[in-house]
């Protein structure tokens, strides 16, 4: 497989291509942040929870994003409903399970999600991936505690649902079952930011959206905002410079871009 600095190029091009629609259930911390982050790769965001809708906004979408993090019981059956539309229609379904395994309701939600829909993309941070292997002693909150880093266990989920698993860290992972990619871009101030992964999120279905081999548009995904990370951090001060540097280089990056080149090599 190509680096993952190579498909973050092609992933890009084809997302300014096609600019798809990514039909976002997400949680309320991160709704503009991700919005802004879909605009600024080239994409287009919309976010319909409301059970009346969910399914006719999925069926116009590119993608289709599950994301847990403020959760209740309603919000779930209006995911499975749009999940549902998705699948019935072959548009990709991309979850991720935030704070899997912290609670009761977080945890059989995801299962409850895993068991009614083909998802083509599991995107979370090692405990969360973890949770969903039966682990549930990693999770505090909405954060790892401690969670191991255990590929063999993330490539089995992948196996036995079928879907690209990618998990961030400190160097993100992606698997199929078969075959693996690291991503090793990023900056530790990004750990000092909510909802960091659930932007990674939004760039993994933007990159899925814009069509072609999943394990590849994940690992261009992750590399794509992980290089955009590094640019913003090395122009800040702290985490409140951070945010509008991360929209500012996400929304510069290209192939011509000398920053983009150097963060390649």
């Amino acid at each position: 497989m190509r680096s993952p600095a190579a498909l973050a190029t092609e992933g890009l091009r084809l997302v300014r291509r096609n600019r798809p629609l990514i039909h976002h259930m997400t949680n309320s911390v991160v709704t503009n942040l991700t919005a802004n982050i879909t605009l600024c790769l080239g994409a287009s965001p919309v976010m319909a929870t409301a059970a009346e809708e969910s399914a006719e906004m999925a069926s116009h979408a590119g993608a289709l994003l599950l994301n847990i993090g403020t959760l209740d019981p309603r919000l779930v059956e209006s995911m499975v409903a749009a999940g549902e539309k998705a699948n019935e229609l072959g548009i990709p379904v991309i979850f991720d399970p935030v704070g899997a395994g912290a609670t009761r309701l977080r945890t059989e939600s995801a299962e409850l999600l895993m068991s009614r829909l083909k998802i083509s993309v599991i995107k979370g941070n090692a405990g969360e991936v973890l949770s969903l292997c039966g682990r549930t002693d990693c999770v505090r909150g909405v954060d790892s505690e401690g969670a191991s880093f255990d590929r063999d266990a993330f490539r089995g989920l992948a196996t036995m649902t079928g879907a690209v698993v990618g998990v961030t860290g400190e160097t993100d992972f992606v698997t199929d079952g078969e075959n693996d990619a690291s991503v090793a871009f990023g900056h530790p101030i990004m750990g000092r930011i909510t909802g960091m992964g659930c932007a990674a999120t939004t760039a993994v279905a933007c990159f899925v959206a814009a069509g072609g081999p999943l394990l590849e548009r994940v690992t261009g995904g992750l590399a794509a905002f992980g290089i955009a990370g590094r640019l913003a951090a090395d122009k800040s001060y702290g985490p409140g410079t951070f945010v509008p540097n991360l929209l500012d280089a996400l929304a510069s990056l290209s192939e011509e871009s000398e920053h983009w080149q150097k963060s390649q090599a």
